[in-house]
C-alpha cells in the first residue's frame, strides 16, 4: 500500500500560507467552526477529558484544516505518517520529517501528543520479521530488529509525546483464537507484545503505553483483550491504558455495549481512551477495521449527504458521546481525522467511495453533528462544575 489514505484538497501553496496568517489574526474567520464562548470541542470537553483528531502533515500546512485543529481540539495524534512503513525505509533509513512537522504543531499549541503506532502487523517493513525469502527471521535477530526499530522512534521522540499505541491490532477476530498470526509473533513467539512494551519503556519511560484494537468493546474480543491485559500486567510490563479504536456504524454497535465495556475495562485497572472515532454512514457487511477486508458496495450520496443522513448522524454521535462519557468514562476521545475529505473511509471497506464520518465535512464546514457533540461535552462539563 504505497499510498494509505487519498487527499482531494489542494496542497500547500503560498497564498495558502496568507491565509494562515488572516485566519489567525481575525478571529471572526477562524470562529466560523463555532457560534460563542463554548461553542467548540475543546471549550465545551470537561477538564478530565481530552478531546483530539488523527492529522498528517498536510493538514497542519493547511491554513483552513490547521485552524479548526488548533480551535477544536485539545490533543493530536499523528495518523498514518507514523505508522512503521512511513518512517523506515526497506534499506532501515529513518525520516521523521513528516511527523516532526506534527509535534511541532502540537507543542507550538499546547496540545499533548500522541504517537501512533510502534508496531502494527500492516504498513510495515517486512526485513523486521522476515528474511529474502519470506520467511519468518530467527528469534533473537527479529526480537533485535524490534529493539531497534522502537528504541530508534520512541528515543526520537523521547519526552515530546505523552502516550505510544504501543501495539495495535494483535487480537484475532476469530472465534477460539487469541492472538492474530502476524509476522512479529511468527518469528518471535507470543511474548513480541511484551517485548514492543518492554522495549517502548527503556526508549521513552516518562510516556505512557496502550495497546490498541479495534471491536475490543464486543464481548468476546473484549475477554481478549483483558486476558492480554492482564498477562502483560502480571509480567512486570508497563500497561497504563487500553485504547478502543471507535470505528463505529450508525446502527452498531448498541450503546449499552460500549459503557458495559468501559465499565468492565476500568474495573479491571485499565483506563479507556477512544483513539480513532468515527461513524460510517454507508452501507457495509463487515464491521471494524481489518484493512484485508475488501468489499463492494454503492456509492449513494456522491453528491452530499442528505439531511435525514445528517441528522442520524447527529443522533449517533450525541448517543456515543453520552455513553462514553457516563462515569466512570473516558479520558481521551480522538476522531480519525479532521473532516470527511481525507478520512480512510473513502476507501474502505469499499474503494473510492463519497463518506461523511466525522464532525466537519467535505469543505470543512461543521455538521449538525458537532453541534450534538458539543451539547453533550457541555452538559458533563456542567455535571463536573456542580459536584
Amino acid at each position: 500500500m504505497d499510498s494509505p489514505l487519498p487527499f482531494d484538497r489542494p496542497r500547500w501553496t503560498t497564498p495558502r500560507i496568507a491565509a494562515v496568517c488572516l485566519l489567525l489574526a481575525w478571529p471572526p474567520l477562524a470562529a466560523r467552526a463555532g457560534d460563542g464562548p463554548g461553542s467548540t470541542l475543546r471549550e465545551a470537553a470537561p477538564r478530565s477529558l481530552l478531546i483530539g483528531c488523527g492529522a498528517s502533515s498536510q493538514d497542519v500546512r493547511d491554513a483552513t484544516i490547521s485552524a479548526i485543529i488548533a480551535r477544536q481540539f485539545n490533543c493530536l495524534t499523528a495518523d498514518n505518517e507514523m505508522m512503521p512503513a512511513m518512517l523506515v525505509d526497506e534499506k532501515g533509513h529513518y525520516d521523521f520529517a513528516q511527523v516532526d512537522i506534527i509535534e511541532s504543531f502540537a507543542r507550538g499549541h499546547g496540545m499533548p501528543f500522541y504517537g501512533h503506532m510502534l508496531l502494527w502487523h500492516h504498513l510495515s517493513r517486512d526485513w523486521l520479521f522476515k528474511d529474502a525469502a519470506g520467511q519468518p527471521l530467527p528469534r533473537e535477530q527479529a526480537l533485535n530488529n524490534l529493539r531497534n526499530y522502537i528504541q530508534t522512534v520512541a528515543g526520537h521522540y523521547r519526552g515530546k509525546v505523552k502516550a505510544w499505541d504501543v501495539v495495535n491490532e494483535a487480537l484475532s477476530d476469530q472465534d477460539g483464537e487469541y492472538l492474530r498470526d502476524t509476522p512479529a509473533r511468527r518469528a518471535i513467539g507470543d511474548d513480541f507484545i511484551a517485548k514492543a512494551f518492554a522495549f517502548a519503556h527503556e526508549a521513552d519511560p516518562g510516556a505512557e503505553l496502550y495497546y490498541n484494537d479495534y471491536n475490543i468493546e464486543l464481548p468476546a474480543k473484549r475477554a481478549k483483550a483483558l486476558r492480554l491485559l492482564r498477562s502483560l500486567r502480571d509480567a512486570g510490563v508497563r500497561i497504563d491504558a487500553v485504547g478502543i479504536q471507535g470505528h463505529w456504524h450508525l446502527d452498531w454497535p448498541k450503546v449499552s455495549v460500549m459503557a458495559d465495556a468501559i465499565r468492565e475495562f476500568t474495573a479491571a485497572g485499565f483506563p479507556v481512551m477512544v483513539t480513532e472515532l468515527d461513524v460510517d454512514v454507508l452501507p457495509r457487511t463487515a464491521s471494524g477495521a481489518d484493512l484485508v477486508s475488501v468489499e463492494h458496495g454503492p456509492n449513494p450520496y456522491p453528491q452530499g449527504l442528505p439531511d435525514e443522513m445528517q441528522q442520524r448522524l447527529a443522533a449517533r454521535y450525541r448517543e456515543i458521546f453520552e455513553a462514553l462519557l457516563q462515569p466512570p468514562g473516558v479520558t481521551m476521545i480522538t476522531f480519525w481525522g479532521p473532516d470527511d475529505a481525507r478520512t480512510w473511509l473513502n476507501e474502505f471497506p469499499v474503494k473510492h467511495r463519497t463518506n461523511y464520518p466525522l464532525l466537519f465535512d467535505r469543505t470543512a464546514e461543521p455538521k449538525p453533528a458537532l453541534r450534538s457533540v458539543v451539547e453533550v461535552l457541555r452538559a458533563a462539563q456542567h455535571r463536573d462544575e456542580v459536584r
